[in-house]
């Protein structure tokens, strides 16, 4: 196991322990989001799992390709542009994902390759890491403009067998490079997806993505899903949730298995749209360190 570099970066597992009980009893039953308070859900409280056992840490320290015993690549341009009308051809060439000066750098170049006119990258760790339940987080700057699609999401480790949407799909965090001060957590199911996921999006006051690294992570349990920003907790999915979009709960799967997770940063398609004469070139998401913690 490596040694955790950033200690001053560990999270809400460190800070809670030194909050008393009761007061985070009142601050995990509301959410302050934009500057205003909200309930959570109908009975104003949330699960909140405390995970502690770090299982997978990577830190981004040895320059060069990314490790290959955790992350593997998507390549080209999928099926329509990745099933999303994207743009970009994906590559494992270091111009486009490289390790170097402590994090990972996946870069969108505006070029011509491959019958495209865009390359960026897509790490996965399927098939060298999965699992179900815990928390998964990742410390990260991202791009700025129209037509970056940054995310940070896990798919059901199942999805050969069945397909999408009903192995599931996590999106921890996505951001359109057009809206700089906003983010979004969702899942994807059968019954939800596509066009039409549970989705919330949250909104810094004061800062951008693309200005200071911020914490994207979600905390998994039997049930539920909950999303943080940094140290907030600000969403919370769980069956109830899938009964409020009139989708009957039975297609809640997210406790089928296990999941991987997917890092990459996308070039158009239909979440931010094409990039405009205004979106400048090279675009690059810094990823600091991405963490997994067990269930306990």
């Amino acid at each position: 196991m490596l040694k955790i570099k950033k200690q001053e970066n560990m999270n809400f597992k460190n800070i809670i322990k030194s909050i008393p009980v009761y007061l985070l009893i009142v601050a995990l039953s509301i959410v302050t989001i934009g500057g205003t308070v909200l309930s959570c859900d109908p009975d104003e409280t949330q699960t909140v799992a405390n995970f502690n056992t770090i299982v997978l840490q990577e830190e981004f320290d040895e320059d060069g390709a990314p490790d290959s015993d955790i992350w593997t690549y998507d390549i080209g341009t999928g099926d329509n542009g990745w099933g999303n009308n994207e743009l970009q051809y994906y590559t494992n060439r270091p111009e486009n994902v490289v390790v170097e000066d402590g994090m990972l750098k996946i870069t969108a170049i505006n070029e011509s390759f491959e019958g495209s006119n865009y390359t960026s990258a897509r790490l996965t760790t399927k098939g060298l890491f999965e699992q179900q339940y815990g928390r998964f987080e990742a410390r990260m700057k991202l791009p700025f403009g129209k037509g970056m699609w940054p995310a940070f999401w896990l798919l059901g480790a199942n999805i050969d067998d069945i397909g999408w949407p009903f192995c599931g799909e996590i999106d921890v965090m996505e951001n359109a490079g057009s809206k700089p001060t906003k983010v979004s957590g969702a899942v994807h199911g059968p019954g939800y997806s596509g066009g039409n996921p549970i989705l919330k999006e949250y909104e810094f006051e004061s800062s951008r993505v693309d200005s200071e690294f911020h914490i994207y992570g979600i905390e998994w349990g039997p049930e539920y899903i909950n999303y943080y920003i940094d140290d907030v907790l600000y969403f919370q999915v769980t069956p109830d949730s899938l009964e409020e979009e009139e989708v009957d709960r039975s297609n809640w799967v997210f406790d089928n298995g296990p999941f991987f997770m997917i890092i990459n940063l996308a070039v158009g398609g239909n979440f931010d749209g094409n990039p405009t004469s205004a979106t400048v070139f090279p675009q690059t998401m810094y990823v600091d360190y991405i963490r997994v913690y067990a269930a306990e």
